[in-house]
């Protein structure tokens, strides 16, 4: 995640281009405002700071702003964004572009001027002699999806940042109950570390099992983990609270039929040799849900799953088909797929 040109920008050692590479957004918007806080007083931003989006408006635009001197101030901070033209993609937007300028810019920045590019993409086209320069000439830091240790380390600064401790114990439950959305468990946490104050600096498991909130995906998450130790009647105490808080019987199928695919498609890779990093590219999901598909599919053969995503599949067609009840769909579903021991 380029660590050590975060630790430069917090130090006030600039480059004159940076190049925030990859779709991890909130890590990206972090890096950004990182730059900007660094490099300018707050005043100084109706005057020196500058946001210009690709798709509306060309490249010249953002050249001519970065070459012109700051006013009232040592520095001017340009952000460009959704830089398309950097990629093999083809934009909608009937933007032209002069990309010789931006090349020859590229080249040789003005001193004064921050250059900031977020290219949101997973990759650019390196056959372009525009994007081989920039590589050569910009501080390149990638913001993809973090991995699980990454994002634990992640999660532990963001509490010291709080003046709280995140114990590992707490930061494992955290990811199971909110997810590995970055801005959701920045705000629990901040959350977390206002409630226990400087009197108790440390974030517990359960203080996260008090204060964190649910998402639906960790209610099916905690559904299946009641049908895989065939605790059945848990599982379906917990469907008809989630119904009696109104979420629909079809949503909560399609959400633990993804869930069964996930598993099937876990266990199937798994046992042709992949690591669980590897699958997590494979399936473009996080390497965190993969890793409790791997702990949840343990209790099934791979026929099994194949069975259960079959037995969902005909589900769902009995209740947009309206041939039975979708509440009764569902019980009947939830006894059906609770393995026996």
């Amino acid at each position: 995640m380029g660590i050590e040109a975060l630790k430069k920008i917090k130090a006030k050692h600039f480059a004159p281009i940076y190049l925030l590479l990859g779709t991890e957004a909130f890590l990206m918007k972090e890096i950004r405002n990182s730059i900007i806080e660094h490099a300018l007083d707050e005043e100084e931003h109706d005057f020196n700071l500058s946001f210009y989006d690709m798709e509306e408006q060309p490249v010249d635009v953002a050249i001519e702003d970065a070459e012109t001197l700051p006013f009232m101030g040592e520095r001017r901070v340009v952000v460009l964004s959704n830089p398309f033209f950097l990629t093999a993609e083809k934009s909608k937007s009937k933007v032209e572009h002069n990309t010789d300028r931006f090349l020859s810019y590229i080249q040789e920045a003005a001193p004064y001027t921050i250059f900031v590019i977020q290219a949101s993409y997973e990759k650019l086209d390196e056959r372009k002699k525009i994007v081989k320069q920039l590589k050569k000439q910009a501080e390149v830091i990638e913001v993809q999806p973090l991995g699980e240790r990454d994002l634990k380390m992640w999660m532990k600064e963001k509490a010291l940042q709080n003046g709280a401790d995140l114990s590992d114990a707490a930061s494992e439950e955290l990811l199971k109950i909110a997810g590995v959305n970055l801005s959701v468990l920045s705000q629990e946490i901040n959350k977390m570390a206002m409630y226990i104050g400087v009197s108790e600096p440390e974030i517990t498991v359960e203080t996260v099992k008090l204060l964190a909130a649910k998402s639906i995906e960790h209610s099916v998450f905690e559904l299946i983990e009641k049908m895989v130790h065939r605790r059945v009647d848990e599982a379906l105490e917990l469907f008809y609270d989630l119904v009696r808080n109104n979420e629909e019987p079809i949503k909560l199928h399609a959400l633990i039929a993804n869930q069964f695919r996930l598993l099937y498609q876990v266990k199937d890779l798994s046992e042709q040799g992949y690591s669980q990093q590897k699958m997590a590219g494979i399936l473009r999901v996080h390497p965190y849900r993969v890793k409790l598909a791997s702990q949840q599919g343990g209790y099934f053969e791979r026929a099994e799953l194949m069975k259960m995503v079959d037995d969902l599949a005909e589900a769902d067609y009995l209740m947009k088909s309206g041939k039975i009840d979708k509440q009764l769909a569902m019980e009947m579903l939830l006894i059906k797929l609770a393995p026996v021991k």
